[in-house]
């Protein structure tokens, strides 16, 4: 029988493959054992999963794209994955980030999952993906021939990026010499990144917490790496572990053939639930002054919040959602509305602390993505009020384009039966990162 070496972070025996029938022992005493989370708990509590993202039938809009002149980015139907594409000239570049940083709740295990297919190595080509973005995170990075898992840091007021070279990877270098080459025959030579790979990291932060980092194989989260940072490092190994997804492809210099990185899936997921414990605000119309709606039939936004512009990466979840109509037996139509953007009126700062502003003198609105809708019957006897409540968590979280530090406001809208109806609304939130 196997056994574990917590010396070495190894099986020693010749029969390797009976290695799980010491897993549990070797998951509690190492790092490098996967049965347990970030934390050491045993994977057998529900995740919540924060992000899940795939493309079926078209691009899944909820990445956004910065490419340079000479490249391309294509969604392609019948492999449910996006082509990114560079041509052979120097700085040419296609980046994809998600629109929302995802919630790192301190005391729960992170689990993130990633699919893709890198391009054959060549010269002066950089290929990347992971959970990270201009200054903070973790990833997999392909330079020219050279393979490296990255962490990446602006906790000194610069970004540095600690890479470890494929040679120096902690427990097992996927080279056809560690254990993941012993779960079937066809990975004896070690993994083929120009293959279909599952690329995962577990992080445990608290700002001073082991990331590991690894490769599924054959249905098993096989370990490649560990960053260790508890009692070793004089501050924070980054600034934060709410981050973004991320893939890269470019030249960085002259290449000889043009080239495609395949983003396929992505997941994370907070491993044992994730309760919100944020801090909550709210804004409502003024209760003497209703929003008189003076055309019959046109939405108008009631309420409008957004990130604020110096805080483009920060976690914020409306929670509730509440609209009431005024007038005399007639109906409003009301609406949530993503990416609409407000005309006129004034956006006002929820205090120094808060990462939002809000709207609620807009005069009209164009544009944007319906997210929920429903009518409201008033008359002289009673009015209707309605409400979302925390039960979406996630669903509404507020969005940004990374690239060009656009934030995508969240509307409530609203639309009478009659000329001059009015409506009062209110939108509660609550902000994770503070």
């Amino acid at each position: 029988m196997a056994q574990f070496r917590t010396d070495t972070n190894k099986l020693d025996g010749a029969n390797l493959i009976t290695r799980f029938e010491v897993n549990m022992l070797s998951n509690r005493l190492t790092p490098s054992g996967t049965a347990t989370d970030a934390f050491g708990r045993l994977r057998i509590s529900t995740p919540l999963t924060l992000f899940d993202s795939q493309h079926r039938y078209v691009d899944n809009d909820l990445w956004a794209t910065s490419n340079t002149a000479g490249t391309t980015y294509a969604f392609a139907n019948n492999q449910s994955l996006i082509n990114m594409n560079v041509g052979t000239g120097n700085g040419q570049r296609v980046t994809r980030e998600t629109k929302k940083v995802f919630a790192y709740q301190p005391g729960k295990s992170l689990l993130i999952l990633n699919t893709f297919v890198f391009n054959e190595a060549k010269t002066n080509l950089r290929q990347r993906i992971g959970y990270f973005n201009d200054s903070n995170g973790l990833f997999l990075e392909q330079s020219n021939s050279d393979i490296y898992f990255v962490k990446r840091s602006k906790v000194s007021g610069v970004v540095v990026d600690t890479k470890v070279a494929r040679s120096d990877w902690n427990i097992d270098k996927f080279d056809g010499t560690g254990a993941s080459s012993q779960t079937s025959a066809g990975h004896t030579s070690g993994i083929d990144f120009t293959k279909t790979n599952i690329l995962w990291t577990d992080i445990e932060w608290l700002g001073v917490g082991d990331c590991r980092v690894g490769f599924v194989v054959d249905g098993m989260m096989m370990p490649a790496h560990v960053f260790h940072n508890d009692n070793i490092n004089t501050l924070p190994y980054m600034t934060t572990a709410s981050l973004p997804l991320r893939y890269e492809i470019a030249n960085f210099g002259a290449t000889a053939s043009g080239s495609t990185m395949k983003q396929i899936c992505s997941s994370i997921m907070s491993e044992g639930g994730y309760e919100l414990r944020g801090v909550q605000q709210s804004v409502a119309t003024v209760i003497t002054a209703p929003y008189t709606m003076t055309t019959a039939g046109t939405y108008y936004p009631i309420v409008s919040i957004r990130l604020k512009a110096g805080r483009p990466e920060a976690v914020v979840i409306p929670t509730a959602v509440n609209v009431l109509g005024k007038g005399n037996n007639t109906t409003v139509a009301w609406r949530l509305i993503r990416g609409a953007s407000p005309t006129a009126g004034t956006w006002v700062s929820a205090g120094a602390s808060s990462a939002i502003e809000y709207n609620i003198t807009a005069t009209g609105l164009t544009g944007g993505l319906v997210l929920a809708s429903g009518f409201l019957g008033i008359s002289t006897q009673a009015t209707q009020a309605i409400e979302i409540l925390k039960e979406a968590l996630f669903r509404f979280q507020l969005e940004r384009d990374p690239f060009t530090g656009v934030t995508t406001d969240f509307t409530v809208a609203c639309s009478g039966a009659s000329i001059n109806d009015q409506a009062f609304a209110s939108i509660d939130w609550e902000e994770i990162t503070r």
